[in-house]
């Protein structure tokens, strides 16, 4: 799943670190999370959304594939 967790985050001058304690979880997982390596669950995507004033489809954007091949983004 594709985010703006790092885009946000910068806009805000924080570094990973400070992101992190801010939203109670480790620099590794905002890292994983920046990255694409993790899909937070949905309590700690409300949070991150909810930090930056977003709504969760603000800041991570879901891609399904069709029957006919072609991406929706929702």
């Amino acid at each position: 799943m594709e985010n703006r967790v790092e885009k946000l985050r910068k806009e805000r001058g924080m570094n990973q670190e400070e992101f992190a304690k801010a939203i109670r979880v480790s620099r590794q997982t905002v890292s994983s999370i920046e990255t694409g390596k993790y899909n937070p669950s949905l309590e700690l995507a409300f949070t991150i959304a909810d930090f930056f004033g977003k709504t969760i489809e603000e800041v991570f954007i879901h891609e399904v594939s069709s029957a006919d091949g072609k991406e929706n983004i929702y």
